[in-house]
Formats: C-alpha cells, structure tokens, sequence
C-alpha cells in the first residue's frame, strides 16, 4: 500500500497540502490512521474535519463515492468521544454511555462503516465500542450488547426506530454527542423519511448534538432534513469537474442486441477470457440473475448471485470473498425501482404498464414477490466493491441515475476499468419470451438518455466491436444449453440457494467465527445444477476457437480413422466381417 495516499480514495482527492498530524488528534486516533495508510487527507477531509473538531459546526457535505467521506465524520466523531472520556475521567466518572449514531441506508454499508470505526478504534478499545444493530443477530444477543451502552452504534432508520419503539430500555439516545446520517439522499429514496421524523423526537436538543448530513446530491429533500436536525450548519460543495476526474480511466461500451444473443455474448466473453480481472454483472430480477448463472454452468463457468433475497450475513460474506479474489464473476440483482428519473415520458410508460398489469391481475404478484425482499439491501451504491475490471449491465438499469452508480463500482483509486451495456432495440422486445426482460422495453429512451448525461461530462460510450461470424459458431451451443434451464430449473435453484444460504448464516455463524480457517469452505459459486446437465458443453472445441487461439495453428489434421487398423485380425480379402456385437451360434463355430 502506498504510505502518500489515502487507501480508500482516487488520487484526485488527495490534498497533499494538509497532514494528519496538523489536525492535532489523538495519538492512538492517528496511529490508527497512519496504520490504515494515511498521510493526506482527501478534500473533504482536510475541509470538513477542521470545521467538526475545532469550530464544532454541523457539517453537511456533497461529494462523490470514493473522495473519503467516511473518515471525514468518523475521526471527528472518535476524537470528541476521547476528548470527552478524558475529561470524565479525570472527574472520576467511567460510565459508558451511547454518544453518537451512525444511520446508513443498507446493511452492507453498515457492515463496511462499522469496519472503517473498528480500525480507528484499534489502539483505544476500552475507551470506545462500536455496534452495528443492523446485522443478523437474535433479540436476546443485541439486547445483551445494547446493555453495555456502545459508545457508537451503527444502524439503518428502519433498525434503530424498531430498537426505540420495541425495546425502549435497550437504547437511550438523552447523551447523544453526534448523529450522522450517510448517503443522505438515497436513506431518503429508500423511503426512511417518516423513520427519521420519529427519530427526531427522540434526539436532544440540538445545541447538545452535532450532525453530519453526508450526500452525492442537495435537494430539497435535504433541506427539510437540515431545518430538522441542524444548526447553522458549514455546507462543503465540491464540483462535478473534480468528481469526474477519475471518469477518464473508465471507458464505456455499449452492445446493440437482441435478448437471446445477451446470453450468447455473456459465454462468449467469459469463456474465452475477453475481459481479464474481476467483473460484476447486473440484472434487473432475481430469478434473471439465476437464469444467467445456470446458463452459464452449462458451459463450466462459475458464478456467484447477490440479491436482496438472501441472508444478509452470507452476502456480507459473498461481498468480503469477492474482494478477496475468491470470486472472479459476481451476478448482482439491482433493485432500482427507488430512485426517482427525471424523464417524464418515461415515466408515464411505466404508469400505463403499471395499468395493464393491475388490469390483468399481475399488480398482486408483483407486490407478493417484493414482499420478500430486503428493504435494506443496496448493491449499486454503498457497496465497496474492489478491483473491478469491469461492469457488465446485462440488463441496462431502468434509470439513467443508476447507471452512474453500477459504472461506480469500477475505475476507482485511480486504477482504469471498463463498462460494458447490452442494449435491445424496441424492435427485438419479446420476440424471444424466455429470455425476456420486462425493462428491456424502455432500454432505447434509458440508453439515450445515458448517452446525453455522459457527453455533458465530456464522455462517451462507444460500440463494443467484434466478429459476429465468430460469434455465430457458439449460437448451436448456447441454444443447446439455454434450453436445459426451464423456469422450473430457474425456481428450484433459487430455493435450493436459499435454503443453503440460511443454513450457513444461521448455524454455522458461531463455528466459523471460532474457527476462521474453515470459511473457505464456504461457498457460493457452486454449481446449482438445473435439471438437465450436458458436460460436453463445458468444453470448447477447438474449430470453434479464432485461429490464433487454437494449440494446433498452423498445422493441418489429417484423416483421422474411426478405428485403429493395426488392432485386431486383418480382413480376408473377399470376406465381410460379421459386425463386433452380432450375435452367433456357439455350436456351429465350435471346433
């Protein structure tokens, strides 16, 4: 790791004119920092950090993903919290008590927040704990935690006004020092507004609290919130031309297709390796993202799923072990229906579709489908995904905000990556109904609008080249193995997954923690089997390979016989060999 450079951000953001030791922060604090890699801090940390600790403002900031937000309200929140253990202590008091609240909007970024806090609070564990209520735990544990009075808990607006409503004796929010509320703008798209109204009633008063409203946009919306939980607050803005800077190392593609051959592309570029390093695929539906892996097993190509179905341990896991390079191909299921598009006629398409399916009865299987998912899981923003050669939309997201936030996830710390978006025309939607996508129908008006928001960024997506004779080899092939994974297949293996899933979340929880080796052997790019298997589709035949990459280029096969002539009695000439399994008469050939 380079000791110049903050880990977690792009060297755009770096301000090399400010050090950590200018802050004046406690030694353990900035052991801590200087552990984790940092020297200099980013923008908004040398900006913001100043204005918390030595002006004690409330701090609302707008800036991009990856410029470092993260640490520009945790160093001030734990060196406060030091501050103030210090002077209690010295008074003879050594009560703990819970001084500040972090509210994201997804369990993943509370995972990854409360991973940041537990290596600012390496050196001075006795003085500060942290607890994330958002995971996976029983009543009876969290209660447990809770009563030691964590110093901060992390949690998202549904979590923490359950705790506050259901098990009032569990959390007391009357010494609260800080609130921080990340990624302000998408807790407000994911519908936490009325929790954070609730959540106000239960707050001190506001000269006691200091705030930090964190975002990538201002709105409106953040003004109410600003009126609410602030007081004068120091507004730190940093332009589009400074957030975008890193956009030049990600050059984006796009794939004009029909919906069968996005299949066909997706085994062609994984199975002969065109794109090298980590890639993340998107899809718009669950059962899309186990349709693709199933596919894609027929070949021998191994996939992991994330969707907001499964257990949110496992994808913390799945998210962990991707980074880690266990996983090479990740399949994420984007729910994106939450954020709000600008494009009116858009909307009004999806109004009169909307229509028609409560007309036809599908508005009540719609909803009983959605009920199932994780209110709290976010993957196309918040999630740090890292090393991310490239992002393939297989399904290209129904806004054209989302796609910002999928490309996002590659082309970060200053490292270059690729963005690849498969495109239908309206005229190829549903002519092919197994592999159809409901949102595919809209993808022409999403993909321009795609195209005019990244020219005004001085970018542009170019048409991703190749041979389609090449292409066409492998059509037989993936009809082949397209057509052994029926809805049937798709349905069984979404359960089996679960099922699978729960099991490891659950059970096997406590046993890995205490034996960490083990979680190796925990995995989720095993095969999950449809009902048909062909292995002979796992391998490539070589007359399909381009020539330069066939082992035999440049020498010419000869015939090739069925059989070996050397083996076995010649024939007599004029004679014709009874065939090797006819039956014969052992009395009349006995001698």
């Amino acid at each position: 790791m380079n000791s110049n450079k903050n880990a977690l951000a792009s060297d755009a953001y770096i301000d090399e004119s400010v050090t950590f030791e200018s802050f004046q922060l406690d030694p353990r604090l900035l052991q801590a920092v200087k552990g984790s890699g940092f020297h200099h801090p980013t923008l908004i940390q040398s900006h913001g950090i100043p204005l918390a600790l030595q002006q004690k403002r409330d701090v609302i900031a707008k800036a991009a993903t990856g410029s470092g937000k993260t640490l520009s309200y945790l160093i001030p929140v734990i060196q406060t919290i030091l501050d103030y253990k210090g002077s209690v202590a010295s008074d003879g008091v050594n009560e703990s008590k819970t001084l500040g609240i972090i509210l994201v909007p997804t369990r993943e970024l509370a995972q990854q927040v409360t991973n940041v806090i537990e290596k600012m609070i390496l050196y001075c564990t006795k003085e500060i704990r942290s607890l994330n209520v958002s995971g996976d735990m029983s009543n009876a544990v969290l209660n447990s935690l809770l009563l030691e009075n964590p110093e901060i808990v992390v949690a998202t607006p549904a979590k923490l006004m359950s705790l506050l409503e259901t098990q009032t004796n569990a959390i007391s929010l009357s010494d609260l020092k800080f609130l921080v509320i990340d990624e302000v703008d998408l807790v407000l798209t994911f519908g936490y507004q009325e929790d954070l109204n609730k959540i106000a009633e239960y707050l001190p008063l506001k000269k006691n609290l200091q705030t930090f409203l964190m975002s990538a946009t201002l709105n409106d919306d953040i003004q109410e919130l600003k009126q609410k939980f602030c007081r004068a607050p120091a507004i730190l803005k940093f332009n589009d031309d400074e957030i975008n800077k890193d956009k030049t190392k990600l050059i984006q593609y796009y794939v004009k297709t029909n919906e069968f051959d996005k299949f066909l592309l997706c085994y062609v570029i994984f199975k002969l390796g065109l794109i090298k390093g980590k890639s993340l695929v998107f899809v718009n539906d669950i059962d899309r993202g186990y349709r693709l892996k199933l596919v894609l097993e027929q070949f021998g190509i191994k996939s992991c799923i994330l969707n907001s179905e499964l257990p949110a341990n496992s994808r913390q896991h799945i998210v962990d072990q991707f980074n880690k390079n266990v996983y090479h191909l990740l399949i994420a299921t984007d729910d994106t229906e939450y954020i709000k598009e600008e494009d009116e006629g858009i909307e009004e398409n999806r109004l009169e579709d909307s229509v028609a399916e409560e007309t036809n009865g599908g508005s009540q299987k719609k909803k009983q489908v959605q009920s199932k998912k994780d209110k709290e899981y976010g993957v196309s923003r918040g999630v740090d995904f890292k090393n991310v050669a490239c992002v393939l939309n297989f399904d290209l997201p129904t806004t054209s905000k989302s796609y910002v936030h999928r490309i996002g996830r590659t082309a970060r710390a200053g490292k270059s990556g690729t963005a690849i978006s498969f495109v239908v025309p309206l005229k190829d939607f549903g002519k092919h109904k197994p592999s159809t996508c409901s949102t595919a129908k809209h993808d022409e008006k999403i993909f321009s609008r795609i195209v005019k928001q990244q020219a005004k960024l001085g970018l542009e997506l170019l048409p991703y080249s190749f041979d389609p004779k090449q292409i066409e080899g492998f059509r037989y092939r993936m009809e082949d193995g397209f057509r052994a994974v029926t809805q049937v297949a798709v349905r069984e293996a979404r359960i089996k997954e679960l099922k699978e899933e729960l099991l490891a979340s659950e059970k096997l929880k406590r046993h890995f923690e205490e034996n960490p080796k083990e979680l190796q052997s925990l995995r989720h790019d095993k095969e999950l089997h449809p009902m048909r298997i062909q292995q002979h589709l796992k391998r490539v035949p070589e007359y399909l390979l381009p020539e330069a990459a066939r082992k035999s280029s440049g020498k010419k096969v000869g015939f090739v016989p069925f059989h070996n002539p050397k083996k076995g009695r010649p024939h007599k000439k004029g004679k014709v060999s009874k065939r090797r399994n006819a039956k014969s008469d052992p009395l009349k050939n006995f001698k």
